[in-house]
């Protein structure tokens, strides 16, 4: 952690690391549809292959049993149930502790559901069979990731990226008195990106991490190709220029995403991750070389007196910890499972009975009760902290940690070990808009958590 201003430290870890990728993308028909618009059901072709991602990540050689990162290409649980057996079997396969593991999720909208098999859906036995191959994926890479590790060092450095824009767009037509999801070109994003660079005693890149908040929307009703979205390319242009593998942790994006979106043109998403990919360069060559600091030399009097940095080796933090703290948040009245499934069975509006179905498979999950206990994630890595739920914030949320632990790097994640609705702040319950209509969490909730999230940073960073 940097003190003195004349001696500029990067944030950094110093561990062990093991680094595996493999090919998660499903078969062309597959059931696909995420888009209550859409007017298909199935997958017809593959834009770019869907991966999945394992780090590991441990204090020292002899950590048999270090803390797993996943990063994959992959959208939301349909309930919270189904990722909670599919994360029973990993913990207990796997021998790791709920602590030890973070399966983030990109957040792709052009890929298939994680979702428990419905025969009554078309595409719905090759859904299945691949359900089953992601998890013997997972579990095959973070044995590989587990096992083929080495010292290393994972470094951060801050960047900024044009590509979000605050998508909660008051209605133009006046007369419906409603918040839409788009482009809100009067409102001001946060477009920051954190850069990871993990290089090993050699100094070669091993591998980066880019975190960002942007919902992967630009592909939308009109895509019937299987897809990563805009993070695809954005993997591709990084992945040329550091010959290493590329990872993605969304940000909190409950009310950020590109301005130009909702597509069925591959290419607008391509260029949205070169967009990205390009940025998150910016920050990777603004970076000091690695294992190395600044430090200031003295001064060299010539025309005018002229401060000489010069780098210095570096000694970087080899603090690694987990926490898993939680915070009650209070469930809105929602009819019970059984009422919106029967709502959706006579609806005959095709949208919204994408949205009855998505609001009942939710109802689902959190059962009957008025309160819902939501895990919070924290790890340590250094200077670094990641925290994240599985719920979307708004961004405001990651705005103001940050604000709080300004001596420290902090990734703030979405979507991590499961997805279940959005947190908007408590202003936006005013407005009709779908983060809300959509979330099962009552107003305040957003501040609840972030007072939790806070507490369990001071946690990690304390202990």
């Amino acid at each position: 952690m940097q003190s003195n201003p004349l001696d500029v430290r990067p944030h950094a870890f110093r561990g062990w690391f093991g680094i595996s990728r493999h090919d998660i993308t499903p078969p062309v028909g597959v059931y696909a549809r995420n888009w209550g618009a859409a007017k298909h059901d199935v997958a017809t072709s593959i834009h770019r292959h869907l991966t999945l991602t394992a780090l590991s990540i441990a204090s020292d050689a002899n950590n048999g049993n270090p803390c797993v990162l996943v990063d994959a290409d992959l959208g939301w649980w349909k309930t919270p149930e189904t990722f909670r057996n599919f994360q029973a079997r990993l913990l207990d396969e796997l021998s790791l502790s709920s602590a030890q593991l973070l399966f983030a999720l990109s957040h792709t909208h052009a890929g298939p559901p994680l979702m428990e098999v419905d025969p009554s859906l078309p595409g719905s036995e090759p859904l299945q069979h691949w359900m089953e191959e992601l998890y013997q994926t997972t579990v095959a890479a973070i044995r590989q990731a587990s096992a083929d590790r080495f010292p290393g060092t994972l470094d951060w450095q801050v960047g900024q990226c044009n590509l979000a824009s605050v998508r909660d767009l008051p209605d133009p037509d006046v007369s419906r008195q409603r918040v839409i999801c788009g482009y809100n070109p009067q409102l001001k994003p946060d477009n920051t990106l954190l850069l990871g660079r993990l290089t090993d005693e050699s100094s070669r890149v091993r591998a980066t991490l880019v975190n960002y908040a942007c919902h992967p929307t630009t592909l939308a009703w009109d895509n019937t190709a299987i897809s990563p979205d805009y993070i695809g390319a954005m993997r591709e242009t990084m992945q040329s220029a550091t010959q290493a593998p590329a990872m993605f942790l969304l940000g909190m994006c409950g009310d950020l995403a590109p301005r130009y979106q909702y597509v069925g043109d591959t290419e607008v998403a391509d260029r949205h991750g070169k967009h990205l990919g390009h940025a998150a360069l910016a920050a990777y060559y603004d970076a000091e070389p690695p294992h190395s600091r600044l430090v200031f030399e003295g001064t060299v009097e010539s025309g005018a007196p002229l401060a000489v940095w010069k780098h210095a080796d570096n000694q970087p933090s080899q603090v690694l910890r987990t926490h898993v703290a939680s915070v009650e948040l209070k469930i809105k009245d929602w009819p019970s499972a059984e009422e919106l499934e029967r709502e959706r069975q006579a609806c005959t509006d095709r949208a919204l009975e994408e949205r009855l179905r998505r609001k009942r498979d939710i109802r689902r999950g959190l059962g009957d009760s008025a309160t819902f206990l939501l895990p919070i994630y924290v790890w340590r890595l250094g200077d670094a902290v990641l925290v994240g739920s599985c719920c979307e914030p708004y961004s405001q949320l990651q705005i103001e940690l940050r604000r709080r632990f300004p001596k420290h790097t902090l990734l703030c994640l979405n979507l991590i070990n499961g997805s279940i609705g959005y947190l908007p702040p408590t202003e936006a319950y005013n407005t009709e808009v779908y983060p809300v209509w959509q979330t099962p969490f009552d107003r305040g909730s957003l501040e609840t958590t972030l007072e939790a999230m806070t507490e369990a940073i001071r946690h990690v960073l304390n202990d």
